[in-house]
């Protein structure tokens, strides 16, 4: 099993050889072959979920110039002549069909469904091709459906035990915390900074509005943890009026803006992103 284990944790190659149009009989690796487009089934259990339209267009202008050069991997799917399921390739799959292919190189391999799943994972977490989640998901997919612990998953896909740990804590994240993450708004940097902070909605949504980089985030989380060690009153929480001020001045500007009330004054503070933001800030400051 740990040799399997280890077999898999190499990803593809350690299955099925180098695979490539270069590929010939007795070399040890799978000739590819052509297969009809339409035979081609997407996998249910791909941890990849999200496809972007600039990434798919972009891919298929190359797919219309060159061809596919690396080959979609799939299985047979039993009882079905001549269908396959996509274990590795299902970006290019799609591209593929917006290309107008009407038949792709693939190479058939046999593969149970936990060995489809954790090479699925294992192709796209080496590819760096998930977002956070989904390979959060993925590990947590693995856990679930085939009983690995997690240092199971770590030597499976080739990570340290605290990556995997770390990664699947994620998945504890609020839900609007997930959809800037999903969305591309935050990295997997930002989301960890999140974890355990009991306002991880509001500085979520200060992060993406303000642009904080990691280092900012890591700043304000320092400054956090010395006023709670010092003892230091946490400043209140905000009414709701001034929140809703915050929100309603931020939708105006498109600009994240913040009230800071003190007695019967305070301070308004108005965060950008670039110098063009700034330009339109002393612009709409300038009228008269």
């Amino acid at each position: 099993m740990a040799d399997e284990r280890s077999r898999l944790g190499r990803g593809l190659a350690a299955l099925m050889g180098d695979v490539g149009e270069e590929t010939k009989p007795g070399d040890g690796g799978i000739k590819p072959r052509r297969a009809p487009i339409e035979n081609l089934r997407a996998n249910p259990r791909n941890p990849r979920k999200t496809f972007t339209e600039a990434e798919l267009a972009e891919l298929s202008a190359s797919i219309r110039e060159r061809g596919i050069i690396q080959p979609i991997v799939v299985r047979a799917l039993r009882g079905q002549a001549e269908a396959f399921e996509i274990i590795a390739g299902e970006r290019r799959w799609r591209a593929a069909q917006r290309a107008g292919l009407h038949d792709v190189p693939v190479v058939v391999i046999e593969a149970t469904d936990a060995q489809a799943l954790e090479l699925a994972i294992i192709e796209n977490v080496q590819r760096a091709d998930l977002n956070a989640l989904e390979e959060a998901a993925g590990y947590q997919a693995l856990i679930d459906t085939f009983s690995h612990g997690q240092d199971d998953v770590a030597q499976i896909v080739g990570k340290s035990r605290s990556h995997v740990a770390n990664t699947l804590r994620l998945l504890k994240l609020p839900e609007t915390v997930k959809s800037y993450i999903a969305a591309g708004k935050l990295s997997a940097g930002h989301a960890r900074m999140l974890i355990g902070q009991p306002d991880a909605d509001k500085l979520a949504h200060d992060i993406v509005s303000r642009g904080l980089n990691v280092r900012q985030v890591e700043a304000i989380a320092r400054e956090g943890s010395a006023k709670a060690k010092s003892g230091k009153s946490v400043p209140p929480s905000k009414d709701a009026d001034t929140k809703a001020l915050e929100k309603s001045l931020t939708d105006a500007l498109g600009l994240f803006v913040t009230i800071d009330v003190k007695g019967k004054g305070g301070t308004v503070r108005v965060s950008y992103k670039d110098l063009d933001q700034l330009d339109e800030i002393v612009r709409r400051l300038g009228r008269r």
